[in-house]
């Protein structure tokens, strides 16, 4: 792939998600947005016409088994994204895989390890690494402008008016705030301390099974803590804040693409950082993958699989004292 001009990517599973991503990928000049699929022929046409793809296909298999396509986003519900990214990667596809990887860290184990044995490029769409101010969020904590972190603080949470067939209330799709936002407060938290050694977890649930809000008070071994909340019934400032023996850090909203950080420390004047991300934000993390399809890399420095691992095994202790099961369906 080292001399080749463009990279071929496939788009599987159209929804909104989709249509922001294609919007972004004609941002790109190293990628062709090559062919597109969904379950209905018309939706997967109607889509390609709109975003210039070359192909149209009315199944997801078509487009994997495809021989000129080179990676593929999958952007379908939660519950297909173990199935499909295996099938991709069997057929030497590239993944990118929205975020969560997989419902439990069962499945994601088995996609991490098919994709090291196989030599194929695998990431999980946590686009939060890859947007610039996050960029540089992370180089003031390696620099340890605020000191030893004590305590760590962010919410997502959004008033769905989605009915119970949606895939965000339905647990055959791997509905629920945990999965569908919850996961990025988790994810900060890990990237900043690490896994905890001990959680406090409550959550309210839906007549469908799922989380509707979640509630998560995580405890390291360093002695700092981690409260988190998650929320599909309710709208909430979605801000992260990092609490240091020197200071704190504030990612405004929403934090998980953020464009706007606030530094105090302590005896300086407080200063704040602007720092758009361009397109949809969508583009730094197709940019990304580019690069290491390009290095011949099979994983992401920046998103490595150790990290959807680790983050997926915290995301099933959390399930685990919610009594969130998604096999029990």
């Amino acid at each position: 792939m080292e001399n080749q001009k463009k990279i071929k990517w496939g788009i599987v599973g159209l929804g909104k998600i989709a249509v922001k991503f294609a919007e972004d990928l004609l941002l790109s000049q190293e990628s062709e947005l090559f062919a597109v699929a969904s379950r209905e022929i018309e939706k997967a046409s109607i889509f390609a016409k709109e975003y210039g793809s070359k192909n149209a296909f009315g199944s997801y298999d078509e487009l994997i088994n495809h021989p000129e396509v080179d990676v593929v986003y999958i952007a379908t519900p939660h519950s297909l994204h173990y199935e499909l990214t295996k099938k991709c990667i069997e057929n030497g596809k590239a993944v990118l895989c929205e975020k969560p990887m997989g419902l439990d860290a069962i499945q994601v184990k088995e996609m991490v390890d098919l994709a090291r044995s196989k030599k194929v490029f695998l990431m999980e769409g946590i686009w939060t690494r890859l947007i610039p101010a996050t960029k540089t969020f992370l180089k003031l904590m390696d620099d340890n402008i605020i000191g030893e972190i004590k305590h760590v603080r962010a919410d997502f949470g959004f008033a769905s008016t989605h009915s119970k067939e949606s895939r965000i209330l339905n647990k055959k799709l791997g509905g629920g705030s945990l999965l569908d936002v919850g996961i990025y407060p988790v994810y900060l938290s890990l990237l900043l301390l690490g896994e905890p050694k001990s959680m406090q977890v409550e959550a309210l649930m839906t007549d469908t099974g799922v989380d509707k809000s979640c509630s998560m008070i995580f405890d390291y071994e360093n002695g700092a803590t981690s409260n988190l909340f998650s929320s599909i019934g309710e709208n909430t400032p979605t801000e992260g804040e990092i609490i240091g023996t020197k200071g704190s850090i504030k990612l405004h909203s929403r934090f998980h693409h953020p464009q706007k950080i606030t530094v105090n420390v302590i005896g300086e004047t407080e200063r704040t950082i602007e720092e758009e991300y361009r397109g949809g934000g969508y583009i730094h993390e197709i940019e990304e993958v580019n690069a290491c399809l390009f290095q011949g890399k099979t994983e992401s420095n920046l998103l490595p699989l150790d990290i959807s691992l680790r983050l997926s095994k915290i995301l099933d202790l959390v399930k685990k004292e919610i009594s969130l099961d998604y096999n029990e369906v």
